[in-house]
């Protein structure tokens, strides 16, 4: 499976609160990304948020190994070409690190940028910019006219000898216009924290789409984490996170989320109702799942809750329900980060980048033993 963590601000102990909050500077971000790096995380989500992330990512480079940077992008906000030219870039310093999560967003948001296309026709916009921009990848020279997006002769430049590696395409979105633009253009499909039940159904929608379109998709999901040595220890660790949401935060939260037009943000409100029970477990979704930190967290809002024999039963959960692909997190990163790595990590079997300059894997080990045996 891939298991990564998140890497953006904000963070903390109780991050929606000015005195639970961490100061995100630069000497904060290396340190995740060194740790992620260190404990064997395949990557990391570069989210849409308070630092610009093609700027976190680049400056992050140096300091890792072979973390991989899923890095969030906005399709309509920059020219398809110059998205491409920062892809192809990005890969070629990173040596094949880079994978893109492809977000559509929601009106409010991409209004601040000056997008102001309805909900349905994002996902036009869509399919045509990404049509565009593998096109571009992939080293020919597009010219093409579509309803959004419109382009003459672009080409690249790095598009010599050597092809470019085409970062893998990751997207979420719950609605029909989105799920069809996964099924015809991206390598792995996201979703937010709905139960393993609730998952094994949307797989089988998307796959059913994808297949229409001659295309097998992987699939993945983001969650919290709150993991201890005992589920009663989880879930008091839970419940102070739940002691800690002031009414201010949830209020700010349900003013921020109100009136969206995305689908998978109205899901995730819908499990808590925007309403704050007495004991976090009375929000508990599924067995171990819990909806709270949507009551003041914008986007998925579900946290897996218990001993790492619980974790570890969840994420098996999921995987059976066709999930091979986890992006996880808890507060505070880094902590949380060398808690998971140390309690549920060593349990799994995680993908990861070979370091540069290494041939050296133990499947190649295993090969050469073979070989040996058959010779000898």
């Amino acid at each position: 499976m891939n298991v990564l963590w998140y890497l953006t601000a904000p963070d903390g102990r109780y991050p929606w609160k000015k005195d639970g909050a961490r100061k995100m500077d630069h000497a904060y971000l290396q340190q995740l990304a060194r740790a992620y790096d260190h404990l064997g995380f395949t990557g990391a989500l570069l989210a849409t948020g308070a630092h610009d992330v093609w700027v976190l990512g680049a400056s992050l480079l140096p300091f890792t190994e072979r973390m991989r940077f899923l890095t969030a992008i906005h399709p309509g906000l920059i020219p398809p070409v110059l998205l491409a030219k920062m892809a192809a870039t990005f890969q070629d310093f990173s040596q094949g690190r880079l994978l893109l999560n492809i977000v559509s967003g929601d009106a409010k948001m991409l209004g601040a940028y000056g997008m102001t296309l309805p909900h349905d026709e994002r996902y036009v916009m869509a399919d045509e910019y990404l049509t565009v921009f593998r096109r571009i990848l992939a080293g020919e020279t597009v010219t093409f006219k579509g309803r959004h997006v419109e382009t003459t002769e672009a080409k690249l430049a790095l598009s010599g000898a050597d092809p470019i590696v085409q970062p893998d395409l990751w997207f979420g979105g719950s609605s029909e216009a989105a799920i069809e633009v996964a099924a015809k253009h991206v390598d792995t499909y996201l979703s937010w924290g709905e139960t393993p039940d609730e998952m094994a159904a949307k797989v089988e929608r998307v796959r059913a789409r994808a297949t229409a379109h001659g295309r097998v998709l992987g699939y993945g999901i983001r969650l919290y984490v709150v993991v201890r040595e005992t589920d009663e220890e989880a879930w008091a660790a839970a419940q102070d996170l739940h002691d800690h949401m002031d009414d201010a935060a949830i209020a700010a939260n349900a003013r921020f989320v109100a009136g969206t037009d995305s689908v998978g943000q109205q899901k995730m409100t819908a499990l808590h109702g925007g309403l704050k029970p007495k004991f976090a477990r009375d929000l508990e979704i599924a067995p171990g799942l819990w909806a709270g930190l949507g009551l003041v967290r914008p986007g998925p809002g579900t946290a897996i809750v218990g001993s790492p024999e619980t974790v570890i039963a969840t994420l098996r959960a999921y995987q059976a329900a066709g999930i091979e692909t986890f992006i996880l997190s808890g507060m505070p990163l880094l902590e949380e980060a060398y808690r998971f790595a140390e309690l549920v990590l060593p349990h799994l079997d995680v993908a990861r980048t070979p370091r540069a300059g290494s041939a050296f894997t133990w499947s190649n080990l295993f090969d050469r033993d073979l070989s040996a045996k058959a010779a000898g």
